[in-house]
């Protein structure tokens, strides 16, 4: 386990010092505009939700698409329901995304799909690429710790700025993501799998160079309000990942694999550290081994500081992330540790529901953030940031 884990360490850290590098869009390379977009919406039906994210792209995209299970009232956007007799090989989410690329018209260069609870900000436009990861920054929901845990998932996702080096992107998901409209009509998503994303770019990666490009802008989403919820979207983020890594030439599987079980072991690693530590009597243990696995015991704060590096111009609250980064790190990835045991066969749209069970509306949102003012969800543009200070003041640890 020692072993594993060191070494998927150590190529994170080459990643994000090395690879990474002069590696993300700037804002020179902004070849395509606002009018050469269409952005697209899916959601099952939460109406509320959705028009915030409508409101917040900005005022020179005048094409914005809602893909609704259901028929829902938004306003500056045309919904489109996928109709119950609609059949394809996709299911669920991908079910609906194919429906829309078959049937929703578009004469844009490039379609920016967006979560049904994103909300867009600094968008200018898009460079000349295939594919285009779009940075994220999870708005607290409900829950302090699992918000505090997508800190450290924030940080080690910094490794998402070297996957343009690689011929196959090692994940994608984020804030959004734009792709061209022709590659979506060559590959389609046609295809039988619970994480839509990944399994699109890695198999436009087989046809040949795929050209990846990550813009950070760090757009707004909805961190899991409770435990339960990010337990749920980890395991399923763990489990369609590891469904799809048969579109991989065999070294980059091997390479995923090796990852997989690292990650799928890492709630284990810093229990294990502690316990060797203040217990070294009960297992002999060499002295490389006990500055090693201090080592990397340190390194898992060190992708916390990271994740409060994104954070801290806008939000001060994920400071506390630090001295907790054992229990997030447990917590964090408990849910890929879920899927390993325990794969998940089929689609579970990730929780956006309060304990009551409704959507997480921008009220609720704006009253659970107090950097956030009235109507600052609802009236955002898209244009400036969000958040442009925040701080601790009127915080209520209620988890």
């Amino acid at each position: 386990m020692f072993v594993l884990y060191s070494l998927s360490v150590l190529f994170w850290l080459y990643e994000v010092l090395i690879l990474a590098r002069n590696q993300l869009v700037s804002s020179d390379e902004l070849v395509y505009g606002h009018d050469d977009v269409q952005v697209r919406i899916l959601t099952i039906g939460a109406e509320a939700v959705v028009q915030a994210t409508v409101n917040s792209v900005p005022d020179g995209v005048d094409d914005i698409r809602v893909i609704a299970e259901e028929d829902i009232q938004i306003s500056g956007a045309t919904v489109h329901v996928v109709p119950d007799e609609f059949e394809c090989k996709a299911r669920h989410k991908g079910r609906a995304l194919e429906w829309a690329r078959r049937n929703v018209p578009c004469s844009h260069e490039f379609i920016l799909y967006l979560d049904e609870d994103t909300i867009v900000q600094q968008f200018r436009g898009l460079p000349d690429a295939d594919v285009v990861q779009i940075t994220e920054m999870p708005l607290y929901t409900g829950s302090w710790i699992a918000y505090l845990s997508e800190t450290f998932r924030i940080g080690y996702q910094y490794e998402q700025r070297a996957f343009g080096r690689f011929k196959y992107p090692l994940y994608a998901w984020g804030g959004g993501i734009a792709i061209r409209k022709s590659l979506e009509d060559a590959i389609t998503w046609d295809t039988e799998t619970i994480t839509e994303d990944t399994n699109f770019i890695w198999r436009a990666a087989q046809t040949g160079e795929l050209d990846f490009r990550v813009l950070n802008l760090k757009f707004r989403n909805q961190a899991p309000p409770s435990l339960r919820g990010m337990f749920r979207q980890r395991r399923r983020w763990f489990a369609g990942t590891q469904n799809s890594s048969d579109l991989l030439p065999q070294k980059y599987r091997l390479f995923l694999g090796f990852r997989m079980v690292a990650w799928s072991l890492s709630p284990l690693i810093p229990v294990m550290s502690l316990l060797l530590f203040l217990f070294p009597q009960f297992l002999p243990q060499p002295l490389f081994y006990q500055f090693g696995s201090l080592a990397m015991f340190l390194v898992l704060f060190v992708i916390t500081l990271v994740g409060v590096f994104v954070y801290i111009r806008r939000e001060r609250v994920p400071l506390l992330a630090i001295p907790l980064t054992p229990l997030l790190v447990v917590l964090n990835t408990v849910g890929a540790l879920w899927g390993w045991v325990s794969p998940v066969q089929t689609f579970a749209v990730t929780e956006k529901v309060a304990p009551n069970t409704e959507k997480v509306s921008p009220e609720t949102i704006e009253g659970k953030n107090p950097w956030l003012e009235e109507g600052g969800l609802k009236n955002h543009d898209g244009e400036k940031l969000l958040i442009e200070d925040g701080g601790f003041e009127d915080v209520v640890f209620d988890d």
